[in-house]
C-alpha cells in the first residue's frame, strides 16, 4: 500500500461538510464516514489534527445590525458543537480523540495548550481544535493555518464541496478551469477563494502546503495523505 507522504496533518473541514445534503445541522452518517476515513489514517501512523467550521449552525451576522464581535463569538461556539459531534463519531469507531478549545469550557473540552496537543498527537490521539483562535475577526481558515504552524503539521488538507481550486465558480460557469498547482502568491494576487488572505499568508510565511480537494468522494482524505495527485496543491 506504500507509506503516507505526510506524517502529521491538519484536516480542515467546513461546517457544511458535516451537514451533508441538508445544508444545515448535523448529518451523523457523514460524520461517521469522515471518522472512518480518519481512523484509516491513524491506523497507518498518521498524526491528525482537525479544525471544523461552524457554517452549518451559524454563519456571519444573520441579524441585521448585529455587532461583528458578537456574531464571531457565536460562530466560535458553533465550531465547538461540531467538534464535539466529530469527537463522538470518532470515539464510536474506536479512535481516541481530544477536543481543545481557544475559549475555556472545562466541563466539555481541554483548553488549547500547544505542548499538550503535541503530546496527544504523538500518542496517536486525534486532536480537534474548537472555538477558532479565540478572537473575533479571524476565520476558521486562519485557525487551521495557525494551529498547523503551532503543531508543526506537514500539510493542511482543505476538504471542500468542490474538487479543487478553479479560476471561477464551477457551479456557475461551465468553462471554469481547474488548477493542479498554485503558488501562495498566485492565490493572493488573483483573489482565489482557497482560504482567506490571512490564512494563506500565514501558510506562505511558514511554508505549509495546502491541498484543496473534494470531500464528497469517499477515500479522498487518504489519497491526499498518500501523495496521490488529487485536487489542487498550493505551495511555495
Amino acid at each position: 500500500m506504500g507509506n503516507p507522504r505526510y506524517k502529521r496533518i491538519m484536516l480542515k473541514l467546513s461546517g457544511e461538510a458535516l451537514a451533508g445534503s441538508t445544508g444545515y445541522g448535523l448529518d451523523f452518517n457523514v460524520a461517521k464516514r469522515i471518522a472512518l476515513e480518519i481512523k484509516d489514517l491513524v491506523e497507518m501512523g498518521v498524526e491528525v489534527g482537525a479544525v471544523v467550521g461552524g457554517g452549518n449552525i451559524w454563519r456571519g451576522r444573520a441579524g441585521e445590525g448585529m455587532d461583528r464581535t458578537t456574531a464571531d463569538y457565536m460562530g466560535m461556539l458553533a465550531t465547538c458543537i461540531n467538534a464535539l459531534a466529530l469527537q463522538d463519531s470518532l470515539e464510536n469507531v474506536g479512535v481516541y480523540t481530544r477536543v481543545q478549545t481557544a475559549i475555556e469550557m472545562r466541563e466539555i473540552a481541554e483548553p488549547f495548550i500547544r505542548r499538550r496537543a503535541m503530546r496527544h498527537l504523538e500518542k496517536g490521539r486525534v486532536v480537534i481544535f474548537g472555538a477558532g483562535t479565540g478572537n473575533p475577526y479571524f476565520s476558521t481558515d486562519t485557525t487551521a493555518a495557525l494551529r498547523a504552524a503551532e503543531i508543526e503539521a506537514d500539510v493542511i488538507l482543505l476538504a471542500k464541496k468542490v474538487d479543487g481550486v478553479y479560476d471561477k465558480d464551477p457551479n456557475k460557469y461551465t468553462e471554469a478551469v481547474k488548477y493542479d498547482t498554485l503558488s501562495y502568491i498566485e492565490v493572493l494576487d488573483q483573489g482565489l477563494q482557497v482560504m482567506d488572505s490571512t490564512a494563506t499568508s500565514l501558510c506562505m510565511d511558514n511554508n505549509i502546503p495546502i491541498i484543496v480537494f473534494g470531500l464528497d468522494q469517499p477515500g479522498n482524505i487518504k489519497r491526499a495523505v498518500m501523495g496521490e495527485k488529487i485536487g489542487t496543491l498550493v505551495s511555495k
